[in-house]
């Protein structure tokens, strides 16, 4: 059997990193499982024997505060770097979205740019306490080959995130010009009813003047009915008289023989 000072010698390192792979892969216990398990082994236990086909004894546990570092070191930076740095790449993400809704639609809560603020602060904050314990073996020329990648990624983000704050300042602008078209459209429409009304006005008579138009009408029928009985009127009158005229003609010739056969 194995025996090991520490685990934080590269031997220790070397049994910590097989039995998170014997965890992980071998067994398929879960994260969280391997995580909690891992960290017992980092910061208390002495027969590893117990957990792992690893036939290894620590003579001198790390403690809390030594086993975490080491924990952190060996296991979240070498095995999780990626994850988190993907969860940081999604907050930037949730941000960049967020922020660009928010300066194109007003309607969006508050809450929800301030909640990606918040959550990316605290993935990069992750991010920081993690890139901390960076392994300090050979093995830290490629975490830090991995950390100038993040940062050039990063500044990529950053660059990325002023076209997106230009594209936003591009659509608010075009914005402003859809709503003055629309208010110009509107104008247009309200001066095109009026017009419509007003030759549909011209084209359909006027109500007052359709009844003036009756009156008249019937004015003019009552006028042309006195009319009619004016002329029968006159023409009876007319008849009287042209009877009248030709009896006293008639009495005058009567009287003129009456007389020529008297004398």
């Amino acid at each position: 059997m194995l025996q090991l000072d520490t685990l934080s010698s590269l031997e220790g390192r070397a049994v910590l990193h097989d039995c998170f792979r014997e965890f992980r892969y071998t067994k398929r216990m879960n994260t969280i499982s391997t995580l909690a398990l891992t960290w017992r082994i980092c910061t208390k236990e002495r027969e590893i024997y117990r957990y792992s086909q690893s036939e290894v004894t620590i003579l001198h546990p790390l403690g809390i505060v030594s086993g975490t570092s080491l924990w952190m070191e060996e296991i979240i930076n070498r095995f999780y770097f990626s994850t988190i740095n993907s969860f940081v790449y999604f907050g930037a993400a949730i941000l960049l979205v967020s922020v660009g809704f928010r300066r194109i639609y007003e309607d969006l809560p508050d809450f929800i740019v301030i909640g990606s603020v918040i959550f990316e602060a605290i993935m990069l904050m992750f991010m920081f306490i993690v890139m901390f314990f960076s392994p300090t073996d050979d093995e830290e020329s490629e975490i830090s080959a991995e950390t100038t990648a993040v940062t050039e990624l990063i500044r990529e983000v950053g660059e990325i995130a002023r076209d997106y704050a230009a594209i936003s300042v591009r659509l608010e602008f075009i914005g402003d010009s859809l709503e003055n078209v629309s208010t110009r459209q509107e104008a247009l429409i309200t001066s095109s009813s009026e017009a419509v009304k007003i030759a549909s006005m011209a084209v359909a008579p006027n109500p007052q003047l359709i009844d003036s138009m009756r009156e008249t009408t019937a004015a003019l029928n009552d006028f042309t009915q006195a009319l009619r009985t004016l002329t029968s009127s006159a023409e009876m009158l007319k008849r009287e008289e042209i009877e009248l005229a030709v009896r006293r003609e008639v009495e005058l010739m009567l009287t003129q023989n009456v007389s020529k056969r008297i004398s």
